[in-house]
Parts: structure tokens; sequence; C-alpha cells
């Protein structure tokens, strides 16, 4: 194998000789008979032909010499301004191919700083960087989707095991029924927001602006979950200003409201209170979520956006760590922002920013 690359690099290189020696003999040949013609008819000079042979063979001699000097400067300046350079970024290159995402390639500060490879060598690393970080988001999720969906399979397995006893009572077959229709919906529930999160990432849904009164798709949504909040004897405090219009994808921005009423309905005790605020500031439309919960520590708020956290462990059976990922993704696509103020025992309050519609035809939200 490395005969065969020694080969190949001579080959090269005689090559690169002739195409120069080729070249240089052509422009040297054509300067002398220039030079030549224009001596004799200035100064009269008649040429032998011994004369003229002796100057061809020692022209000749002249240009191999001169071409072969400039080869091997030529060869010598590739060697360690190009070549070497080169193969520090090819085996770079070749360790991130193998999957070493640690990989990064020493600065090359050459002589000739227009060569341009420190520039090259810059982007690599940064590529490096930034796949090895997606390479651990990827891992990550693998691992936790792995155990998301582990646990409720594991649930319906063995309660599935336990119908199949002749001596369950009816009450016992109920029970145990429910149970299992409960982690398929919560399976159900991960498989639709991963395709959700993935299909938002990836962009691949794009967002279908139109105007509309943000209230009214507040109220909406809210009431969407009258259920659960009289369920658990919550009481619900809305003010929300009239007349709020927003031109964004209402489908996108009403998947941001379910996810944040329902983490404030399930984190909220029986008889706490949830409060939904809207109100205009400057040119932006502010939604705050306010719940009287369990609340969240200053480390938890660091990473209550990312995929799967779940700070408060206690809840996890009742969600999959996905749904604020969704929100913080949504938020960024419609040029929002998010952000959560909260303290451990007094609950959370959740803060969308989402500039306001320019004033125009008024299109009601269906």
């Amino acid at each position: 194998m490395k005969a065969d690359s020694r080969f190949k690099r001579f080959l090269f290189s005689l090559r690169s000789y002739t195409a120069f020696f080729l070249l240089m003999s052509f422009v040297i040949t054509c300067c002398m008979l220039l030079f030549l013609n224009m001596l004799a008819g200035s100064m009269e000079i008649t040429y032998t032909e011994r004369g003229v042979r002796l100057a061809a063979v020692s022209t000749f001699i002249n240009v191999i010499f001169l071409s072969l000097l400039c080869t091997v400067i030529d060869g010598v300046r590739r060697k360690f301004m190009v070549e070497r350079p080169v193969r520090r970024i090819v085996r770079g290159a070749e360790k991130l191919m193998q999957g070493d995402f640690s990989a990064r390639i020493e600065p090359y500060h050459g002589i000739d700083e227009r060569a341009g490879f420190d520039t090259i060598i810059d982007y690599f690393n940064r590529m490096a960087e930034e796949l090895s970080g997606v390479e651990t988001l990827r891992t990550d999720f693998i691992a936790n989707v792995s155990h998301e969906l582990k646990t409720p399979l594991s649930v319906i397995q063995n309660y599935g095991s336990l119908l199949q006893s002749p001596e369950l009572t009816d009450e016992q077959r109920t029970e145990y029924a429910r149970i299992i229709t409960g982690q398929s919906r919560r399976l159900a529930d991960l498989i639709t927001n991963i395709l959700k999160l993935n299909r938002l990432e990836n962009q691949q849904i794009y967002p279908a602006a139109k105007r509309y009164d943000l209230g009214e798709q507040l109220a909406e949504c809210l009431l969407s979950f009258e259920s659960t909040w009289e369920k658990k004897n919550i009481d619900i405090k809305t003010d929300l200003e009239e007349e709020v219009f927003v031109e964004s994808d209402a489908e996108l921005l009403a998947l941001v409201w379910n996810n944040l009423f329902s983490n404030a309905l399930k984190f909220t005790e029986s008889g706490g209170t949830v409060s939904v605020a809207l109100k205009t500031e400057g040119a932006f439309a502010t939604v705050e979520v306010t719940d009287t919960g369990c609340g969240i520590s200053k480390e938890t708020g660091r990473h209550i956006f990312e995929k799967f956290y779940q700070g408060d462990t206690s809840h996890a059976a009742q969600g999959n760590g996905l749904g604020l990922a969704l929100v913080k993704r949504v938020a960024d696509i419609v040029g929002g922002d998010i952000s959560v103020e909260s303290e451990v025992g007094k609950g959370s309050t959740f803060t969308v920013r989402i500039r306001r519609a320019a004033d125009g035809a008024i299109q009601k939200n269906p």
C-alpha cells in the first residue's frame, strides 16, 4: 500500500516537473529568439551554424537546470506550507469520521498567512464542537426515549399478566384495565410529542401566520381544561386585556397555551389557584401563567426547557418531560420568548412575550 502511494507521488512529481520544464522551455525559447532577432537587426550580426548549435545546447542545459531547481524549491515549499497542514486536517477529519468527536486540530501558523489554513482549521474545530454537542444530545435523547418507553410498557405488561388470573374480582379487573388504558395513553402522548418535536426541530412545520385575537384563543384553550380544574377544586383567575391581536400561527401557539395550562393544573394541589394574565407592553403582548403549586428550584429553572427534564420527580408519571421543550421550540419559531420565575413551595410564573400584530383587518380565531 505504501509502495503504491510512493509510486503515485513519484509519477505526480515527474508529471509536474515535465509540465514545468516544457513551460520554461517555451518561455525561454521565445524570449531568446526575440532577443537575438532584435540584437541581430540592430547590430547586423551574422550567426554561424556552429555558434547557434553551441548556444542551443547551452541554453537547453540551463533550462533543464533551472526547471529542476524551481521544481525542487516548489516541492519543498509545498511540503512545508501545503502538505503538512493538509495532512493535519485530513487526520482530524479521519478521527471525526470514525466517531471521535473530541478531535481537534492545532492551529497552523505558516509563513504565508494568506493561505487560509488557520481559517479552515478554526471552522473545522467549531464544526467538531457542534457535532460533539449534537452527538451528546442524540445519545441522551435515545437513552431518555428508551427509558420513557420502557416504563409504561413494563406497567402494561405486568397488569396484562395480572388480568389473566381467574381469581380477580370485577373491581380489580376494572382497576387494572384503567391502569393499562392510562399507560397506553401516556405512551401515545409520548410518541406524539416526540414526532411533533422532531418536526419542529427539523423545520418541517412552517408557521402559517394570520391575525387573530390572542385573548379569545387563551380563553378557549383554558376552557378545554374546565373538567380538570373542577375535579381538583382549583380557583381560576383571569385578567385578559381586550383586543390584543397577534399575527402568528394559531395552531402552534395553541400548543404553548395547552402545555402551560396543563402543567399549571398538574402541579397545583387541590384548592389552589391558577391565574392567566394578558397585557400589552409596547410592541409586545405578554402572557403570564401563574400557579400556586410546588414551585421549582433555580437549578431546575435553568434546565426546565430541555427535553425529558423533569424537576419534580413525584409528578413524573403524569408527563414525559417534552411539553416545555415543545413550548420553547414553538416560541423560537414564532419569534417570541419564554421565561420562568419560581420559588419552591410558592408556585411558578411562566411568561411568554410575542410581538403584536400591526394595524389592519381583524380576522377572528375560529
